[in-house]
């Protein structure tokens, strides 16, 4: 497998809203002639494009150009002095597939992005995965949940958490990540094959939808049973049989399994596989998270701080933000951002109540949301995984209480919050947890004091941002807790082989190692490789 040469891309090319993407390319194609390179450029595409709204009287389109051709790269100085750089086209690294034979297929736990690239890849090599998850496919996980908001009750294996396509599929399918992988490209590139808009190959902030991502999922596993894998829905895993480190099955809800070499993908809410990988002497470290609420803003409110007049053009859509503020000790963030969405009920276990995000496609709800958390330190808990684990499950079940022991979910208006009261009931912005099935409620009652009093610093340097943001009628819902997994199955950094296991492969963000669809999609790639280059198939 050869690793493809890069291409230039024009930086920083700023043009009106009404400007047209030909006028981008047209201002890229004049550097790529000063770079001397434009005869051999085939190619000009829009290869990332930004919104610069911090003067609302001058709204900007910021383009990046991708110059693509059979030419020889241009050194550092040419590229600076036409604003360029060079990028990788997001190819597979290269790699040798190993020597040593399966003694059986290879088992994927897991159908979250983690899980279902590893599988993709595997299956696209002839490795034909077996592929384990403990929740139902996108339809089950629909009516489940379904059930859950309108009659209470709760599946504990097919929910927002578990289930096809993982904890993402609920969500608003970002597809944002900051750790500047060239495997990003190659994300962004598979989705759209399996029928993602092929806008998230240059947005800035791409994101699929809901709606749209369902689909996805379901075509992914469509193609991994094409290429002769095996998808099991409602399978769960329970334990494995290994032998000086070597695991040779696995035990599911289903009976035993032959297991040539096992990737455990099980996302970041996988409490009751954590306990049993701990009793097993799998090594297992907690680790730092976040927990705080989702904050509720009208849609109309933050387009208009944001975009200005131009709140409400089209060519923008719904605003987006991403917002942190650093205290000395600690960090509180916004995380998840669903512009036009829904707070949604994403509890897993019984009698707790946890709240995310979701948005489809069009971003057009009445309401915007996003979670507003607080940094939870190993410190804050007693340095171990169970205690991390039983930290979360704590504040859920406090949530739950204080929603009145129903699943409803204890809010509160920021007013209340920042004065201490809590006399003010939604009015004009309204809540959109399982149709208003809300109670008013301190977030004291359910939140370490901590995290409280660092959430109300962040929300006054927050509102000099964007203006409005703290309101005294936005909402505060809790509790939100599973912004990543709490804990980190330990790995070798170059095999990726979990510590004392000669073939089980830890991958993800349930694993510790990723934060997000593309991050944990990726991670999903890198360990399907160290797989492959171990074994043949």
């Amino acid at each position: 497998m050869n690793t493809a040469k890069g291409f230039v891309v024009f930086n920083n090319i700023k043009l009106p809203i009404s400007a047209s993407i030909q006028e981008a390319l047209s201002v890229a194609k004049k550097r790529a002639l000063r770079l001397g390179i434009s005869g051999e450029a085939k190619s000009y595409t829009v290869y990332k494009r930004s919104i610069d709204a911090r003067r609302k009287d001058n709204i900007l389109f910021v383009y990046s150009i991708a110059a693509r051709g059979d030419y020889k790269l241009p050194d550092a100085a040419a590229l600076s002095s036409v604003d360029a750089s060079v990028q990788s086209d997001g190819s597979l690294p290269e790699f040798a597939f190993g020597d040593e034979r399966l003694s059986a297929p290879p088992v994927v736990v897991g159908t979250g992005p983690a899980g279902l690239f590893a599988a993709l890849l595997l299956a696209e090599y002839g490795y034909k995965p077996v592929v384990l998850e403990r929740g139902g496919s996108v339809a089950e996980r629909q009516e489940e949940y379904r059930k859950f908001t309108k009659e209470r009750i709760l599946s504990e294996d097919t929910n927002i958490q578990f289930g096809a396509g993982g904890a993402g599929t609920f969500s608003d399918g970002k597809l944002v990540t900051r750790i500047g992988d060239p495997l990003s490209s190659y994300v962004l590139s598979r989705l759209t094959e399996l029928g993602a808009p092929r806008e998230i190959l240059y947005t800035a902030r791409p994101h699929i939808g809901t709606d749209i991502l369902a689909s996805v999922v379901d075509a992914a596993i469509g193609e991994i049973e094409r290429l002769g894998g095996r998808v099991l829905f409602n399978t769960k895993y329970l334990s494995h049989k290994e032998s000086l480190g070597r695991v040779s099955s696995v035990m599911t809800s289903r009976g035993e399994i032959g297991c040539g070499a096992l990737i455990l993908a099980v996302g970041h809410s996988a409490r009751d596989t954590y306990k049993m990988l701990i009793e097993g002497g799998t090594d297992i470290i907690p680790k730092d998270f976040s927990v705080g609420m989702r904050i509720e803003h009208l849609r109309s409110d933050i387009d208009t701080a944001m975009y200005g007049s131009e709140a409400g053009n089209p060519v923008l859509g719904a605003a987006e933000y991403n917002l942190s503020h650093n205290t000395k000790t600690r960090g509180v963030y916004t995380f998840c951002m669903c512009p036009g969405g829904e707070v949604v009920a994403a509890a897993s276990e019984q009698l707790g109540v946890v709240v995310n995000g979701m948005s489809e496609s069009r971003r057009s709800g009445r309401n915007s949301n996003c979670a507003v958390v607080c940094s939870v330190f190993k410190s804050d808990y007693g340095s171990t995984a169970e205690a991390a684990i039983d930290f979360q499950r704590t504040i859920e079940r406090r949530a739950y209480i204080a929603g009145g022991s129903d699943y409803c979910a204890p809010i509160i208006t920021v007013g209340d919050f920042l004065s201490g009261e809590l006399r003010r009931e939604p009015k004009r912005i309204t809540p959109t947890y399982m149709d208003g099935s809300v109670r008013l409620c301190r977030p004291e009652e359910y939140l370490p004091l901590f995290v409280c009093e660092n959430i109300k610093g962040a929300l006054a340097s927050f509102d000099k941002k964007i203006s409005g943001f703290a309101r005294e009628d936005a909402l505060l819902t809790g509790a939100e807790t599973r912004t990543s997994a709490p804990v980190r199955i330990v790995r070798d950094r170059v095999t990726l082989l979990a510590t004392g296991y000669q073939n089980l492969y830890p991958a993800g963000e349930g694993a510790g190692y990723a934060g997000g669809i593309t991050s944990a999609a990726i991670d999903g790639l890198r360990t399907a490789i160290a797989l492959m280059s171990k074994y043949r198939a």
